[in-house]
């Protein structure tokens, strides 16, 4: 009986460890990866990243978080507490700076340092959205109404914000009104009619504005060659990650009264990570992405165009990777230097 038991102990102690042998063979890997939310461009680019690495990258899984605003997953990223994230480059200039969103963060500046970046892309036009019987066709036309410009706490508020007070001298708060809210609430108010003005950088055409045309009539305002010129507008072009760009007409379809191109700022965003990830994951997701690149063009119409290996470094301010350098290198890509790590 003694024996008997001692031969069913040692079993049942081969079988946990077989069995906790083979669980950590098989056990994965998650990396957490912060985005905006629906509708957005990155959220878009985030969770097609996704899918192609946790497809092709064995026992590795990313999980992708589609709350709060970038300026926070920055700094989840720079602490080490999330591993992915949207960086911006005038975010990174703001966060460095320790100005705006960042001007009460004493530690800015130093976490900045801990951020690296993968790749960037285009994040789309900034699209300025009115309905067309609210009776605004110019920018100088939102006195009075009820607009968004962005989240609260989001580097996309910060640039549209600076844009129509540059073009027009219009003051948030002074001479309209301000919808606080974040992406996700703002479409839906839009689409509630609750909100006279939206304000989204995003790729056209996008799922959202695709949709509201349907049973409406929308406008597109935009900058002029003018507006351009006038100094707060200049000054806010020379902030890092935005160009000029055009909006041809009719992109959203016949319900879309604009007759001539729409000229806006395009913006640039990318994939950021941090020094807390290992060169050789960074390496492995970098390389699977870009392999598999053309299963990422399929997502989207303006996919191709917006991410694509022409524009990986666009606007980059941010150091790289180096796990990502290394696989540039490896295929040839000429690196700015100023983005070496």
């Amino acid at each position: 009986m003694k024996h008997a038991s001692i031969r069913a102990a040692a079993t049942t102690a081969a079988l946990a460890l077989s069995l906790g042998t083979g669980l950590e063979a098989t056990a994965k890997d998650f990396y957490k990866l912060s985005s905006l939310a629906p509708g957005a461009t990155p959220y878009t680019v985030n969770t097609t990243f996704a899918k192609v690495i946790n497809k092709y990258y064995p026992n590795v899984e990313v999980q992708v978080n589609a709350t709060g605003a970038a300026p926070a997953h920055a700094m989840a990223a720079a602490n080490g507490k999330v591993h992915f994230f949207m960086q911006a480059p005038v975010l990174h200039h703001l966060m460095t700076k320790k100005k705006a969103m960042f001007a009460k963060v004493d530690t800015a500046p130093q976490l900045a340092q801990n951020l690296r970046s993968m790749f960037n892309y285009s994040i789309g036009m900034y699209l300025f959205v009115v309905y067309a019987d609210s009776g605004i066709k110019s920018l100088d036309d939102i006195k009075g109404k009820r607009v968004f410009l962005g989240p609260p706490t989001g580097a996309a508020r910060t640039v549209a914000m600076g844009l129509v007070d540059g073009a027009t001298g219009l003051q948030a708060g002074k001479d309209y009104q301000e919808a606080r809210l974040d992406f996700g609430p703002a479409r839906q108010a839009f689409q509630d009619r609750q909100i006279d003005m939206i304000v989204d950088p995003t790729n056209a055409p996008s799922a959202f504005f695709s949709q509201i045309p349907l049973t409406n009539k929308i406008r597109l305002l935009g900058l002029t060659d003018e507006d351009f010129k006038k100094p707060k507008v200049d000054a806010a072009m020379k902030l890092p990650g935005r160009s000029r760009g055009t909006i041809r007409a009719g992109v959203y379809g016949s319900n879309q009264v604009n007759t001539e191109p729409i000229g806006t700022v395009q913006a640039w965003v990318g994939m950021g990570t941090s020094i807390h990830v290992p060169e050789d994951v960074v390496y492995k997701m970098t390389k699977i992405f870009w392999e598999h690149i053309d299963e990422v063009h399929e997502v989207a119409t303006w996919m191709k165009s917006a991410v694509n290996k022409d524009v990986i470094f666009s606007r980059m301010n941010m150091k790289l990777h180096p796990g990502a350098a290394r696989y540039y290198k490896e295929i040839g890509l000429k690196i700015p230097p100023e983005v070496l790590p």
